[in-house]
């Protein structure tokens, strides 16, 4: 057997006005979880995609057990042994779950003149490759009825069927409860044992500790090392991914509320089973966390305060003023924004500029003559805002979707700057980016509510709750069942509120 199941040597990839890697190296292990850090816009997924043929390496060789080979494409990868399970997953959600783990490659049989697609083969095949994963699954149900994990379960059964060697998982507990990452780490293990090798590209350290063998850290498209994870420890992983020390987490908390600016009174969702009798309120200068564990109902109700959702009774004041908030605009008109916590669903326009991203929400101010719009001070706001927030990008006009997600969420974040709302709510605006982009954004939170805006921050990491709220509202089973701060903000008291139904 060769020592390394996968060696990336030397690998470079340019883009117009940036490179992206330079000279990039990767050992991978058989049968180990290999860790992959660095921040985001370090090159990560541009160093996979390289890998899986869909950028061409300017530079660089790609061996696999010993063995060099060429992948131009992820048919080419596939067959190399290599497959992904990406952080964003792709399913066919209408389709059954043994179709979707053969789609594109379905057993047929000949009937007639006919080639048709082999149903029974293939319901079978899919039953032994999930009986394979201890995920029994019926591979004739709808896909859609799984949850998040399920469909990576069986993203990883596919894998596993197309007899992968070295398996690739992009931040795949980005979404997921903790028990969620229990069953998944359960399936990483034993495949592990089997000698699947594993590529485990994540941001939080406390998981990677749990499940991998060997950690590489890239910071600027560039190579720093690599480590065996039991011989370096989590201060030297930060100070290697961001190339100086953070010795605090969190940015000091200087900021001080004023008075009430938001006032949310018996907000109540029209569905029976959602956020019910919610009253809250907002000051100005304030960051107010909102915490609760997967299910507590929080993100419906700062939907409902935006317009998105419905509800039969409450009512929102905004400076002692009652409004009538039916939709988003309305909510953007009377000053309220939102960062909402799919990114890529329903945040970014991935098919547009960083400039059109950044401007949408905020138009109305460039328009002149009633039709035409100025992009000179468009372009303007965009470039003040790229500064002001220091997003990587070589070009205003660069599509959104080639970001990392670190830069996606100051994108987002920009796109509120311009609208200049008095009351910004950010629904896990950290989720699945690195700690220093994460210290970047608190950074820019605390300075919006220094200038008097007002902060809703719903975040499931509760040492984030802890660290950058004045105040921490909690909810458990769509009512707000307690309130902390200052010495009281610990992780005890915020669980004991949050689990109380």
């Amino acid at each position: 057997m060769a020592e390394y199941r996968l060696e990336m040597r030397g690998v470079s990839k340019s883009f117009p006005g940036v490179k992206a890697l330079d000279k990039i190296n990767l050992k991978v292990r058989p049968g180990t979880v290999h860790a992959l850090m660095g921040e985001n816009g370090a090159g990560k997924s541009t160093l996979m995609k390289c890998l899986f043929g869909i950028y061409h390496m300017d530079e660089g060789e790609v061996y696999v057990d010993g063995k060099k080979v060429d992948i131009n494409n992820p048919d080419e990868a596939l067959h190399n042994g290599l497959a992904m399970v990406h952080q964003e997953l792709q399913p066919v959600p209408e389709r059954t779950i043994a179709e979707n783990m053969y789609l594109g490659r379905f057993p047929t049989k000949k009937v007639g003149p006919l080639q048709v697609i082999d149903h029974k083969t293939m319901n079978e095949e899919a039953k032994k490759w999930l009986d394979n994963v201890k995920m029994p699954f019926d591979p004739k149900k709808r896909l859609g009825n799984l949850s998040i994990s399920q469909m990576q379960s069986v993203e990883i059964a596919k894998a596993v069927s197309q007899e992968a060697k070295l398996i690739i998982l992009d931040e795949p507990t980005s979404s997921l409860t903790d028990n969620e990452v229990e069953a998944l780490f359960r399936i990483v293990r034993d495949l592990r044992d089997r000698g699947v090798s594993f590529v485990f590209i994540s941001h939080k350290m406390a998981e990677l500790r749990k499940i991998s063998d060997d950690i590489t850290i890239m910071r600027d498209g560039t190579y720093v090392g690599t480590w065996e994870m039991k011989n370096i420890s989590d201060d030297d992983i930060v100070k290697n991914m961001v190339g100086r020390e953070l010795t605090n987490i969190y940015p000091p908390l200087d900021n001080t509320p004023g008075d009430v600016l938001l006032e949310v009174d018996n907000f109540t969702s029209i569905h029976s089973n959602s956020f019910k009798n919610c009253s809250f309120k907002l000051r100005r200068g304030e960051i107010l966390g909102f915490g609760g564990l997967v299910g507590a109902q929080r993100t419906e109700l700062m939907e409902a305060i935006f317009g998105i959702r419905h509800t039969t009774s409450g009512e929102v004041k905004l400076n002692g003023k009652p409004l009538n908030i039916k939709s988003p605009k309305d909510a953007i008109r009377n000053g309220i924004g939102m960062i909402t916590e799919d990114r890529r669903g329903s945040g970014i326009l991935g098919c547009l500029s960083i400039a059109d991203n950044i401007s949408i929400a905020s138009l109305d101010h460039y328009v002149e003559g009633g039709v035409k719009l100025n992009n000179g001070k468009i372009e303007k706001l965009v470039q003040d805002n790229i500064g002001k927030l220091s997003i990587k990008t070589p070009s205003s006009k660069t599509l959104i979707q080639s970001l990392s997600g670190g830069n996606q969420q100051k994108v987002i974040i920009s796109r509120w700057l311009a609208n200049n709302p008095d009351v910004l709510i950010m629904d896990e605006p950290t989720r699945g980016i690195d700690v220093g982009a994460k210290y970047e954004i608190y950074q820019i939170m605390i300075s919006l509510a220094k200038q008097g805006k007002g902060i809703i921050m719903i975040s499931s990491e509760m040492p984030e709750l802890i660290g950058v709220s004045n105040r921490i509202m909690v909810m458990c089973n769509g009512k707000i069942t307690g309130e902390v701060s200052g010495d009281e903000a610990t992780q005890e008291n915020i669980m004991y509120f949050a689990t109380q139904f």
